[in-house]
């Protein structure tokens, strides 16, 4: 038998031929307790990435369609300018078609009707920045969360061999900490 088998299998006839002392019973909760917690605090993790992500594409989509809009509005505004230094700008062919370029170029920077012009576009990349921004915060939040759940794992675990309690006291610490700032940043309320 090897020296590891031994010596488990003398701290098992130590401890009452494999029933676990009260200590290292209650610290085996807590280890899974706080792995539960952990396993939480990473499902948030992963769901303020994703939100970030989706809100980045977004914000990125909104400013290319922006600045799609604004080339159309100045290539209209070029035709325009271009028509009315015509010798012939006073034809009222040539008037119309110098008021569509207006109109058009007009309607991609203020299009309140399909809120797609530059205006409208502008407004709601801003909105999505800020939700981005948030997601971003939450993320980091969760990720601390998660580091503290970690260590409390491992203060936990050293406990275990150590049999010093106040290591699992500070892992049971570290959870409360983690726990009460993952259910503030879940409420919202960072």
């Amino acid at each position: 038998m090897s020296k590891i088998a031994e010596e488990a299998h003398e701290t098992i006839h130590e401890h009452g031929h494999g029933h676990a002392d009260p200590f290292s019973r209650r610290v085996a909760v807590l280890v899974s307790m706080l792995a539960a917690g952990l396993a939480l605090t990473e499902i948030g993790t992963k769901s303020s990435a994703n939100e970030y992500l989706t809100h980045h594409i977004a914000v990125s989509d909104d400013y290319a369609f922006y600045q799609a809009r604004n080339v159309r509005a100045l290539v209209k505004d070029s035709e325009a300018s271009i028509l009315s230094a015509q010798q012939n700008a006073s034809d009222p062919a040539v008037q119309k078609e110098i008021k569509d370029a207006k109109d058009y170029a007009a309607r991609m920077r203020d299009d309140p009707k399909t809120g797609d012009g530059m205006k409208q576009l502008l407004e709601r990349a801003r909105e999505r920045e800020e939700l981005r921004n948030e997601a971003l915060h939450h993320y980091h939040f969760y990720e601390y969360c998660s580091g503290a759940l970690e260590i409390g794992i491992v203060m936990a675990s050293v406990a275990v061999v150590t049999r010093i309690a106040l290591l699992a006291y500070v892992a049971i610490g570290l959870g409360v900490i983690a726990g009460v700032v993952a259910l503030v940043v879940r409420g919202g309320l960072v």
